[in-house]
C-alpha cells in the first residue's frame, strides 16, 4: 500500500482507515484512531485468547519480532528495546534508575509536554539542580540552546523530539553529538515524531514513545530505548519476575537482571496493545516513515499560507523542513477557538484545543499521511 494508492483510491482508504468514513481526524498529535489492520489483528488474538493460555497463545518469538521491528523503526538493536507501557514511565524509569550526584544539574524544558517535566524536576528532592531552558519562542529548542546552558555539571539533557504545540523538530544529530563528546546522556521523548518522521537514536541515548499517536497504534504500548553501553548504569527501579532471573519461578538469594533492556519489564507483557504495535508497526514500515514524512511537509507547504491568508497566526510557518512537522498550529486575536474547537467537532472535523503558559489558547491541526488533501480544503472552508 502507497499514499498515492490510498488517495486515489477512496475504497482503499476507507477500508484501511475506518475513521475516514465518517470523520476528518486531524489529531494525530493526540491519540489516533486505530487502522483497520491494527483493530482487527488485536480482536483477533483476545479472541483466540478465549481458549487458553494468553501467553502460550502467544508465540515467544512474536514479541521478539516486535521487538526487531521496533530497533528497525529507531535504528537500535533489539536487545536495547524493552516494553514498558506509556512515555512517561518510560521517561520516570530514566529519571528513577540513575544514580546522581549531589550538585550536579540535568536540563530541561518547562514548557514541554509534562510527561517529560515531572520526572526531571522531582530529582531536586535528591539535591540534584534542575535547570529550566530559556528560549526565544514557544518550543523552538535550537542546538545553540542547548550548547549554551549546558556545563560540567549536567548530568542529562531531556527533550521531546518536537514539541506538542508549536510543532518544531530538534537537531537530533547536532544536540547529540554535542552531548555525547561532552559525556551527557541524552534522554528523548520521541512521541511526537515516531512514526512521522525519520527518528534514530544514533546520538541518543534513552528514547521513550508510546504507539497512540503518529505510530497508529494502541494505548500504552510504547517503545523504550535504552542504548547498550547504558544499560549497567540504569538501574531497573521496578523490580518484579520478568526482569529478574527466578528459575522456576523461585526466588533467589542474588538480584541478577535480565540481558539487554528486557531488563526493565518488570512484570507480564500487554500482549493485546504488543500486537497491535506490531502491526501498527508493520503499516508504517510499508508505506515507508520517509514517505510519511515527505506527505505531511507537503500538506504543512500549503496548509500554512492559507491559514495565513484567512488572518491566522501560524507557529513556526517558517521552519526549514529540517525542523517543521505534520503539526500546524494557529491563532487568532479574539477569536473563541474554544467555541471554533467545538464548530469544527460538530462537523466531525476532530482537531486538538491546546495552551500555553500565559492562557493562549490554539487551535492544533495534526494530519496524518492517509489524510487527503480535500479533507484540508473542507477544514479551511469551515474555518
Amino acid at each position: 500500500m502507497t499514499i498515492a494508492e490510498l488517495h486515489t483510491n477512496e475504497e482503499l482508504r476507507q477500508h484501511e482507515f475506518p475513521v475516514t468514513r465518517e470523520k476528518i481526524f486531524l489529531a494525530h498529535a493526540g491519540v489516533c484512531p486505530l487502522p483497520r489492520r491494527v483493530a482487527e489483528r488485536v480482536a483477533h488474538y483476545a479472541i483466540t485468547c478465549t481458549l487458553g493460555d494468553q501467553e502460550t497463545l502467544l508465540p515467544h518469538f512474536e514479541i521478539q519480532q516486535t521487538r526487531a521491528l521496533a530497533a528497525q523503526l529507531i535504528g537500535a538493536q533489539p536487545d536495547e528495546i524493552a516494553f514498558v507501557g506509556p512515555t512517561s514511565l518510560a521517561l520516570s524509569y530514566v529519571a528513577g534508575g540513575l544514580s546522581f550526584r549531589k550538585g550536579c544539574n540535568v536540563l530541561i524544558y518547562h514548557d514541554d509536554y509534562p510527561a517529560n517535566v515531572y520526572p526531571w524536576m522531582a530529582l531536586a528532592e535528591q539535591g540534584v539542580q534542575v535547570r529550566l531552558m530559556n528560549v526565544r519562542e514557544l518550543g523552538k529548542i535550537r542546538a545553540v540552546d542547548v550548547m549554551g546552558q549546558v556545563d560540567e555539571e549536567t548530568r542529562l539533557v531531556a527533550l521531546a523530539s518536537c514539541h506538542f504545540v508549536s510543532g518544531w523538530r530538534v537537531n537530533l544529530p547536532a544536540i547529540g553529538k554535542y552531548l555525547r563528546e561532552r559525556g551527557v546522556l541524552f534522554c528523548l521523548d520521541a512521541i511526537q515524531t515516531v512514526g512521522a518522521f525519520p527518528t534514530t537514536v544514533e546520538h541518543v541515548d534513552f528514547l521513550a514513545a508510546d504507539s497512540h499517536k503518529w505510530m497508529l497504534g494502541p494505548c500504552a504500548a510504547g517503545i523504550f530505548y535504552v542504548r547498550k553501553s547504558v544499560q549497567e548504569h540504569l538501574r531497573p527501579p521496578i523490580l518484579g519476575w520478568n526482569n529478574v532471573r527466578c528459575p522456576n519461578f523461585v526466588a533467589q538469594d542474588n538480584i541478577t537482571y535480565a540481558p539487554g533492556a528486557k531488563r526493565y519489564e518488570a512484570g507480564s507483557d500487554n500482549l493485546l496493545g504488543l500486537v497491535g504495535l506490531h502491526t501498527a508497526m508493520e503499516l508504517l514500515l510499508e508505506v515507508g516513515v520517509e514517505n510519511i514524512a515527505a506527505e505531511l511537509l507537503r500538506k504543512r507547504a500549503w496548509l500554512v499560507p492559507a491559514l495565513q491568508a484567512k488572518g491566522y497566526t501560524v507557529l513556526q510557518p517558517a521552519a526549514p523542513p529540517e525542523n517543521a512537522s505534520g503539526i500546524v498550529t494557529f491563532f487568532q486575536p479574539g477569536t473563541d477557538l474554544a467555541a471554533l474547537h467545538q464548530k469544527l467537532e460538530a462537523a466531525n472535523i476532530i482537531t486538538s484545543l491546546r495552551h500555553d503558559r500565559a492562557g493562549q489558547n490554539y487551535l492544533r491541526l495534526s494530519p496524518h499521511f492517509y489524510n487527503t488533501d480535500a479533507e484540508l480544503h473542507r477544514v479551511l472552508e469551515m474555518l
